[in-house]
């Protein structure tokens, strides 16, 4: 600890967002460049030493956080780099996506604003590459075994750099025609810049890790023969059954799932569409669900120039502060967050106020409208209690020219065929069923990730990907050497 007293004497400071105004013309990411490096230093000054480490323990991969505080503190990056790397594969993907659970549980969060560890977390990641310090790491030797990685999310790349750095064969199969899963198509350019994905991809080849794109496996190659020609099959296909709607008018043209539409816009910004044939520019859309996904739709809504954005929550709006009854520090708090696209939507000519909120909380759909050519016109909403009753008197209809449906996931896409090839046993919540050592009931066949999982943060699926690389290594060789952060069931399923 640089400064036993920062924590007392320094403010936090986060890395500032580009104006609104500015920001919303292209799809960069949203914080400003060069800004974040001058006061990263005195902000890991703040970490206080405090002896019992609860980040450690909110972090799913047991991040060093206190360490590289300390040495981001005397601007050693190499160090801090090293320490990082650690645990975790690809911080500059974490410290940009990730929720933060670590800030939540840090000691200083008990009655004064959290150690910025995002940001120290990114600025240490993205250092790294300028100055050299994250180079290829091939095997000394190879072992002779051959792995399948089914699905290039986080899960899967983290599991085939681990397993390639330990010197066995591993070729990455994604069913997309760039690898990335997710990260690829999911999240939005402005939350993520894909030059980030492609450094670690190339990163990954250099190391030996093979990439087969454009191939699903079930469909353009067989599963059951997969497992013939590897020694051990890893699937870490992601969440990606999405949960539906059944309500009146979903039949009706321009009611979308959020996943149709977000890898459109990518598409956009990966040069390979001029337009968007789902572009929300001047129509008014209707955003169902409160979670991130929702809040990547609306970001990308008003960088295509919707006319208005509106997203809906069901649950009631939480409160500014944590409720130390229900949520006691170091838990994750459900508390009122203002994110990126939030402020980007209040910004909006449409928009009733500069302080309003795009969203509608406590908001159920009931119906969808349409006109005579079957498109969605109108949604048609109702306010709800606690128990999701409807509240009499508050029907209310909104203009909807396109509505995306963000209410997550229920476990791996079954179309393929993956799932029956294989002969896998499913749990009842969709989900690949496994042992406590990541194993399926296909011998040398593992689950990690969403799929296994469920629904979950890029953290998790990272820690997974890491811990079925040391599971995958010990059926191989009989030992490993791999660190193996967590077992499938050590923690509860999300923050």
């Amino acid at each position: 600890m640089a400064d036993p007293k920062g924590f007392m004497t320094t403010a936090r400071q986060d890395w500032p967002r580009r104006p609104v105004r500015e920001r919303v013309r292209d799809w960069d990411e949203v914080y400003v460049p060069g800004a974040l490096l001058p006061i990263v230093s005195r902000q890991a000054d703040r970490c206080m030493d405090c002896g019992v480490p609860f980040c450690h323990d909110a972090c799913p991969l047991g991040n060093l956080i206190p360490e590289w505080n300390d040495l981001v503190s005397r601007e050693d990056w190499r160090q801090a780099a090293d320490r990082l790397h650690a645990t975790n594969n690809f911080p500059e993907f974490t410290g940009r996506l990730c929720p933060a659970p670590c800030e939540a549980g840090c000691v200083l969060a008990i009655n004064q604003p959290a150690v910025t560890i995002k940001n120290v977390e990114v600025a240490v990641a993205d250092r790294a590459w300028e100055l050299g310090f994250a180079p290829p790491q091939p095997p000394d030797r190879l072992s002779g075994r051959t792995v399948a990685v089914i699905g290039s999310g986080p899960t899967g790349l983290a599991a085939a750099q681990q397993l390639t750095r330990a010197g066995h064969t591993v070729a990455v199969y994604e069913r997309d025609d760039r690898p990335g899963g997710l990260m690829r198509y999911g999240i939005p350019e402005f939350k993520m810049e894909k030059r980030h994905l492609e450094r670690r991809i190339e990163q990954m080849r250099a190391e030996g890790t093979k990439f087969r794109t454009g191939t699903a496996v079930g469909r353009d190659v067989g599963a059951a023969e997969l497992r013939t020609r590897y020694d051990a099959v890893v699937i870490a296909t992601g969440a990606t059954a999405w949960r539906e709607l059944d309500v009146p008018g979903r039949e009706l043209a321009g009611v979308q799932q959020a996943m149709e539409y977000l890898p459109l816009a990518n598409r956009v910004c990966e040069g390979d569409l001029a337009v968007s044939p789902m572009s929300a520019a001047g129509k008014h859309v209707v955003i169902v669900g409160g979670g991130d996904t929702g809040a990547d739709c609306l970001g990308t809504a008003v960088r295509e120039g919707a006319a208005s954005v509106t997203q809906l929550d069901i649950y009631a709006r939480p409160g500014d502060e944590r409720d130390e009854d229900v949520e006691p520090w170091p838990t994750y708090p459900k508390i009122y967050r203002l994110s990126a696209a939030h402020e980007e939507a209040r910004d909006l000519e449409s928009a009733p106020a500069a302080d309003a909120d795009a969203r509608l909380f406590a908001a159920s759909t009931l119906r969808f409208e349409g006109d005579a050519d079957g498109r969605v016109r109108a949604l048609r909403l109702v306010e709800v209690d606690a128990g999701r009753r409807a509240v009499a008197g508050t029907e209310r209809t909104l203009p909807a020219d396109l509505v995306l449906l963000a209410l997550g996931f229920t476990g791996p896409d079954r179309g393929d065929g993956l799932v029956e090839q294989l002969g896998l046993t499913m749990e009842p919540r969709g989900t690949v069923a496994r042992d406590l050592g990541f194993g399926t009931n296909v011998p040398g066949v593992f689950a990690a990730g969403d799929a296994a999982r469920g629904q979950s943060l890029i953290v998790w699926a990272i820690a997974e990907g890491r811990a079925v690389a040391a599971a995958v290594d010990r059926y191989l060789t009989g030992s490993s050497q791999l660190p193996a952060p967590i077992g499938p069931y050590d923690r509860p399923m999300t923050v």
